[in-house]
């Protein structure tokens, strides 16, 4: 069966977060498979803002590995504290990065890329995974991104095995 978003015609980021985290939940509420919710809640993000790409990074053993994604081709495999993605996974909080250009030990899987956001999934206060996106355009993520980003990794941390 095919989903479709019902988005506003806005340019307000907030408002479409607004409209488009509920129906995330309902679609991954009907469905219980890991891959299946990570997958379709990067495409559903990734359909609904003008981003470079947008997906997950599962921890196993001592790295992040490539989980589902929307755009270009991605690094694989990040080590604890490497980049944007180790560096929120060993902090457990989100980090928001204006120029990652100015990032020490950005790791560029896209030349692309100039902003970018990694929100961590808590389980039991472990981090399973992260929820990474990078945007072309400068300072493109703030606090709106954050707050409503949050709330929707706690929801997809349900789906994690114990």
């Amino acid at each position: 069966m095919t989903k479709t978003l019902v988005l506003p015609d806005t340019g307000e980021r907030g408002e479409l977060y607004q409209s488009l985290l509920p129906q995330i939940t309902a679609l991954t509420d009907s469905e219980n498979d890991l891959i299946a919710n990570l997958a379709n809640t990067s495409a559903a993000l990734f359909s609904s803002f003008d981003w470079l790409w947008v997906g997950f990074y599962l921890v196993k053993d001592d790295e992040l590995v490539l989980g589902p994604f929307q755009g270009p081709l991605a690094c694989t495999r990040i080590g604890y504290r490497k980049g944007v993605c180790g560096s929120a996974w060993a902090q457990a909080k989100t980090l928001i990065v204006e120029d990652v250009a100015q990032f020490d030990g950005h790791i560029a899987c896209s030349s692309e890329s100039r902003s970018e956001i990694v929100i961590p999934i808590l389980k039991a206060q472990q981090c399973v995974g992260v929820l990474d996106i990078d945007s072309r355009q400068l300072a493109d993520f703030s606090i709106i991104d954050a707050q409503a980003l949050e709330p929707l990794c706690e929801h997809l941390s349900k789906f994690f095995p114990n």
